[in-house]
């Protein structure tokens, strides 16, 4: 068997009442319509990835999996989630505010749709002036101010709102209401999951009728307790920073003005490298390949060792802790 080398994915495009055209202005996707999403890496059923680059060139993510094993994903992913891809990588565009939603933890997902939970991020690549991300509850609510809130039609009331600022980062917790509004561009990190619960969409259209909603099967999901989303982080140039760690996913960010040499021999996991600003050429063995602003690219568990050449680039990093 060949040997493995980083990676691309052809990205799987999705359509969305909410979506614009940045996916195609900014990040150079060949879409048409209102596209929300770019799926770049993605395990999830019905929208599973396939190689871009390589002699791979066209096999899918899954076969990958089953004929690589740990050599793709590594030792401790394989035997935890076997020919599971566990996580899914996105860019999201949203001309439109989004649904305000929710996604379910791991126990209530397998038990309700047989999936895994939806534990998430964002980093925000793009926003226009007066751009805000809806997150958590601006009081205190218990599920009785909640479910009246959601009665009298006032729910957006007591939904608290942050004004999105590029180069911010944002943790989501399973529970938590949460909405993208209109202006932004982000990449997202998350559990392998297309479970979503809508609780509330501006009353939009679907046809002749109101978007439906899920408030019923949401309400046992919801965390009504404070939502601390915003993510702290250093941004010292030419260092891995980490922006957040949880079981799920580890995500480090490179701000580089200069080639950097990163090993990789202590992570025993895949590790992905979403470009949110610049571009870079990362060298692994005998392989080279180019990730320009807007493209994302796995690095198989078998790789220790990479040199990431670049003038300028800011990298997003995530592995399996």
């Amino acid at each position: 068997m060949e040997e493995l080398y980083p990676l691309k994915f052809e990205p799987i495009l999705k359509e969305k009442v909410w979506g614009g055209n940045k996916l195609k202005t900014l990040l150079n996707r060949n879409t048409n319509g209102n596209i929300g999403e770019s799926w770049d890496i993605s395990g999830v059923d019905g929208s599973i990835s396939k190689v871009k680059n390589g002699f791979l060139k066209g096999v899918s993510l899954v076969s990958l999996v089953v004929d690589y094993k740990e050599k793709l994903v590594g030792k401790k992913i394989f035997e935890r989630f076997g020919t599971n891809f566990p996580l899914l990588f996105k860019f999201i565009d949203a001309a439109q505010d989004l649904s305000v939603q929710l996604h379910p933890g791991d126990a209530l997902a397998k038990q309700r749709h047989n999936s895994f939970g939806k534990t998430e991020m964002w980093y925000i690549i793009d926003a226009e002036e007066d751009s805000n991300l809806i997150l958590g509850f601006n009081k205190k609510m218990t599920e009785d101010t909640y479910l009246k809130s959601i009665s009298d039609n006032n729910i957006t009331k007591v939904l608290h709102s942050e004004k999105a600022i590029k180069g911010d980062a944002f943790f989501i917790k399973p529970g938590t209401v949460h909405s993208i509004g209109a202006g932004i561009l982000l990449a997202e990190i998350q559990q392998t999951s297309d479970v979503t619960y809508r609780i509330y969409d501006w009353d939009r259209l679907d046809g002749d009728n109101l978007r439906e909603l899920h408030n019923d099967i949401a309400l046992e999901a919801i965390d009504f307790g404070s939502t601390k989303s915003k993510l702290n982080y250093k941004k010292d140039k030419n260092e891995v920073s980490n922006l957040v760690s949880n079981p799920y996913f580890e995500t480090n960010i490179l701000n580089l003005t200069l080639d950097k040499d990163r090993s990789l021999k202590s992570i025993d996991s895949f590790v992905v490298y979403m470009c949110v600003a610049g571009n870079a050429e990362i060298k692994a063995k005998d392989f080279s390949e180019k990730i320009e602003f807007g493209e994302t690219i796995l690095i198989p568990a078998s790789i220790s060792e990479i040199e990431i050449k670049t003038l300028g680039a800011t990298l997003l990093e995530v592995y399996i802790p």
